[in-house]
């Protein structure tokens, strides 16, 4: 008879972020670990708050799955004697099994014979297992950062207080760091007591009683459901961003939404100071009008039921007021900085000790802007507001605001070079450099902010790879992944036309004024393997086959808006609709490209045809080739590939027509030789040989 199984591990309360993956983390390991064990159920669900991790199995069967399984021994040369009886290593391979000599049999595996033994294994009961397999399931989650306490050797993420460990209406056995599993739960810190289980079906109703919404959809739809009646009845837009809403979700058990408000004074300070306060610092919403206009109020959800509610809006409300006059302080000290002096400071801050001061990095900022504006060949006008911004790019760094909220850096920044008087151009450009800030964000919207900013982020990336700092595995401290990304997006972005190699070169030639640590020729050869897998994450992102992934890289992706258009075109080529039709164009390359690895030469004598096939297929290329330089040129690389496959029936003709390793050494060189142009044009465009059939 199948029974429930409810397990949940009761902690100090555990960080929001680290929840989510834990309750995840604790589910997927459950169920793999049914899967192992051969163990039959319904349906596994978790759960979570931010005091404990609960897993319950519905319908778990009782017992695992009996086993009879056919198991390979030693081929029947060794298993038999000369005498056809059964040798020393089958009588042993038999005593293993668990069977009679008599029940081995044969049977034939890639034409050899060997010898086999059917074993039968008895699942054991499920009651049996899980004394040993649920603390082991406990101490096998992992956390971002673990913590001991007492004298207990067991690192968790916060100190364990309570297990609930239930088959059925029995308690199952076991102890962790001190704590025996029982079948007693905590209710809600304050309004809540403990409570007793009898069946892992009623878990979440138990909890609720004591004031722990433990489901966590339902906990996230009561806390949704709150914000959208309060924005129904003010006339609200309540600022509800994703990040924040899951943080909050894990900072409850019982959610109640409330709304608090503060002077209206405040909004003379800039928008996004106000937002950021809120948001990050005491976990609020924002609230707009209908033409997103900031509003002074705030929503906040309180871990608790609404008992004297108005007590706890007006203990948030101060609690805002300080933080905001803090802000408004900071602000109007701010203004009075002039950016000169902020410049001065940059002076004597260290970005990196190998690397020099933010002057130094903001020096080298404003020479590599420098040199891709040149390469570009801006306008005047664009040249001289990304030299303006690329100086002063940094300068808020030394504010009171951003000292206090880092994650303002680039918009206070606009905000204070508008009201100095700087460029609307340039202003904008040093928030925009900072760009994209995070997944998901957007690339620089102007052409100013995105020369900046590609050059503030291939400094850095440049820098840290020329002393050494190569992100390897998960490590990254300093996100030399998300900028080289960003790099890769404004250049998309922009279409701009120059090539990864060309960026590298520039920065490490900015670089190599202070001198480098490490040869000019490796940090490039690191940079470009660096940035090539961040191409072919935005070519997975864009759903690119991951054939055809890989037969565009074979051919470099220096030019990246060329590289993401030449997948593009052979993503539909190669698709399942055109592939018949493409096909003979892709055998056609491969064979170019595999004969003309053995040319010596691209030299071409026409008086050596011997067959039309040569004179046609020569023809053809130079028809081709020039074709594809036009549509290279202007980027339409869709062009470019059908250029290339115009070439499949003169290839094809050519092959049936001559041998191309003639023994004539002249006609061997001249057919390789015109093998070889065609395999330059078409090696440009992908390693055909990568695509799947």
């Amino acid at each position: 008879m199948a029974k429930d199984l409810l397990l949940e591990i009761g902690m100090e309360e555990v960080p929001a972020r680290f929840v989510r993956a834990a309750m995840d983390q604790l589910r997927e390991k459950t169920e793999k670990w049914l899967s192992d064990s051969r163990l039959a159920y319904d349906e596994v669900k978790a759960y979570a708050t931010p005091r404990r991790l609960a897993v319950r199995v519905a319908g778990l069967a009782d017992k695992q799955e009996d086993v009879i399984e056919d198991v390979k021994g030693p081929s029947r040369k060794i298993a038999c004697d000369d005498s056809g009886a059964w040798s020393k290593p089958a009588l042993g391979f038999a005593r293993s099994q668990g069977v009679e000599p008599d029940a081995l049999f044969f049977r034939e595996v890639g034409g050899v014979e060997y010898v086999y033994a059917t074993k039968s294994r008895l699942g054991a009961e499920t009651a049996a297992l899980l004394p040993e397999a649920l603390p082991a399931l406990v101490a096998s989650l992992t956390f971002p950062k673990n913590m001991r306490w007492g004298s207990h050797e067991l690192r968790y993420v916060r100190p364990i207080r309570w297990l609930v460990a239930l088959h059925g209406s029995s308690v199952v056995p076991f102890e962790i760091a001190g704590v025996s599993a029982g079948n007693s739960t905590r209710g809600h810190r304050f309004l809540g007591k403990e409570a007793i289980l009898d069946q892992p079906a009623s878990y979440a109703d138990v909890l609720r009683a004591e004031h722990v919404i433990v489901d966590v959809e339902e906990r996230r739809q009561a806390i949704v459901e709150g914000i959208e009646r309060l924005a129904a009845e003010r006339g609200w837009v309540i600022g509800v961003q994703e990040d924040l809403l899951e943080e909050v979700l894990f900072l409850v058990e019982t959610p109640s939404v409330l709304s608090g408000s503060f002077e209206s004074s405040f909004l003379d300070i800039p928008q996004e100071v106000l937002i950021t306060s809120m948001r990050e610092h005491q976990r609020y919403f924002p609230v707009f009008d209908g033409e997103g206009r900031l509003l002074p109020h705030f929503v906040t959800v309180r871990n608790g039921d609404r008992t004297s509610i108005e007590l706890v809006a007006k203990g948030n409300e101060k609690v805002l007021r300080a933080r905001l006059s803090d802000a408004q302080f900071f602000y109007e000290e701010d203004k009075k900085l002039a950016i000169a002096d902020a410049l001065a400071k940059l002076e004597n801050i260290v970005y990196h000790e190998e690397l020099g001061t933010i002057a130094e990095k903001v020096r080298r900022v404003r020479a590599v802007s420098d040199r891709i504006a040149a390469h570009l060949r801006l306008e005047p006008s664009a040249v001289a507001d990304i030299g303006r911004t690329a100086d002063i790019c940094k300068f808020d760094l030394v504010s009171q605001m951003v000292y206090e909220f880092p994650e303002l850096q680039g918009i206070m920044g606009e905000d204070y070079a508008r009201l100095v008087g700087e460029r609307e151009s340039v202003a904008r450009a040093i928030n925009e450099h900072y760009a994209p800030r995070h997944a998901g964000d957007k690339p620089p919207a102007s052409l100013v902010g995105a020369i900046v900013g590609i050059a503030d982020k291939l400094d850095t990336i440049a820098g840290c790879f020329s002393i050494g700092i190569v992100p390897t595995g998960s490590q990254d401290p300093y996100a030399l992944r998300r900028q080289a990304a960003g790099i890769v997006n404004t250049l998309l972005a922009h279409e701009l036309e120059i090539t990864l190699d060309e960026l590298f070169r520039i920065a490490l030639d900015v670089h190599a004024e202070r001198g480098l640590k490490r040869d000019a020729f490796d940090v490039a050869k690191d940079m470009r393997e660096f940035f090539m897998l961040r191409v072919k994450n935005v070519l997975s992102e864009q759903a690119i086959r991951y054939d055809v992934v890989d037969a565009v890289l074979g051919a470099g992706a220096g030019d990246v808006r060329r590289t993401v258009r030449r997948a593009s075109a052979l993503h539909e080529a190669a698709s399942d609709e055109a592939k018949a039709e493409f096909r003979p164009a892709v055998e056609a390359f491969n064979r170019v490209c595999n004969l003309a690895a053995k040319a010596d030469s691209k030299q071409v004598d026409v008086q050596l045809f011997a067959d039309e096939a040569e004179g046609k297929l020569f023809d053809a290329w130079q028809q081709a080739h020039s074709r594809y330089l036009n549509a290279a040129a202007e980027a339409d690389m869709s062009e470019a590939l059908a250029a290339l496959s115009s070439l499949s029936e003169p290839v094809t003709a050519f092959f049936e027509a001559v041998m191309v390793m003639a023994e004539d050494e002249a006609l061997r060189r001249n057919r390789l030789a015109i093998l070889a142009l065609v395999a330059d044009d078409v090696k440009q465009f992908a390693d055909f040989s990568k695509l799947a059939g």
